[in-house]
């Protein structure tokens, strides 16, 4: 029963990728993607938070919670992947900067192939990352049919606003069935981990790191939306890849599941509270400059 469930969760999960890829490409246009990403104050704000603070939050956090080694494992691989694959459709749900979303998605995907085999193993001895083994499901799964979708919009612009909606459709069923499968396979492993520091610890890690994007999301309340949802959710994704490959304890799956549910209880409903608030907010804004 539960291997069926597993099998049941995983093509779900390769539905919803397919189809949201495709559907924000036939949404979109490439010169949308890539304008917002010409706000070089954004783009270096969104790569510090990602690539230097959230990881040194990560390494920090394992310290002071002194946890076990698979769990202290599991925080390590989220400190170093971001770029979550679902960004576009949370951004969306929250009537964000799709745009900007998608654009910060990619970098962010490409950025992680190339800097998680380069760090873990630092962090982590013994391990041993291929840049292919973490970019190859990335560019299958989500480069590819993102691109996919760019250019039918390009050649049949006319027929991309039907394709859109079935394809939202498809994702957003696909997704709810693989929230369900995932709360309802890995629940009693989360359970079991309780005292062990593991949850406050992912808690905090998820807290401190969409803060982050926050406070380094820029002045407009499309672009802080998407900071703090690109900032605190991680690339589940490459994190199970990596994960299943070098490292066979479940509890370091079970830390990536207690990051993914701490995402969801707090990010999610912080960004829908947003959905009706002006463009730009006088909330805290820290410069660059």
């Amino acid at each position: 029963m539960t291997g069926g469930l597993i099998t049941v969760s995983r093509l779900a999960m390769l539905t919803f990728l397919l189809a949201s890829m495709l559907g924000v490409g036939v949404s979109l246009t490439l010169p949308r993607i890539i304008g917002p990403l010409r706000n070089l104050r954004l783009v270096f704000a969104a790569l510090v938070a990602n690539f230097i603070i959230v990881p040194l939050v990560a390494v920090a956090i394992v310290k002071l919670f002194q946890l076990e080694e698979p769990f202290a494992i599991g925080l390590l691989l989220l400190g170093l992947a971001p770029g979550a694959p679902f960004l576009p459709k949370l951004v969306e749900l929250t009537k964000g900067d799709l745009a900007f979303g998608v654009g910060l998605m990619v970098l962010l995907m490409a950025g992680a192939a190339v800097s998680l085999p380069i760090l873990l193993p630092r962090l982590v001895p013994g391990v041993k990352v291929s840049v292919w083994q973490v970019a190859r499901p990335l560019l299958l799964l989500m480069v590819l049919p993102l691109f996919a979708g760019l250019l039918f919009k390009a050649r049949f612009e006319s027929l991309a606003t039907g394709l859109q909606t079935g394809l939202g459709w498809v994702a957003n069923i696909s997704l709810l069935i693989v929230t369900v499968l995932v709360v309802a396979l890995n629940l009693p492993g989360v359970l079991r981990v309780f005292g062990t520091g593991a949850i406050a610890a992912g808690i905090l890690f998820i807290g401190l790191a969409g803060l982050t994007g926050l406070l380094l999301g820029g002045a407009s309340l499309a672009t802080r939306k998407v900071m703090v949802l690109g900032t605190g959710f991680r690339n589940i994704a490459a994190a199970l890849v990596v994960g299943e490959e070098d490292f066979r304890d479940p509890q370091v799956l079970v830390m990536l599941v207690i990051a993914a549910l701490a995402g969801l209880l707090l990010l999610i409903p912080v960004t829908l509270a947003w959905r009706r608030c002006p463009a730009v907010a006088p909330v805290l804004n820290v410069s660059l400059k």
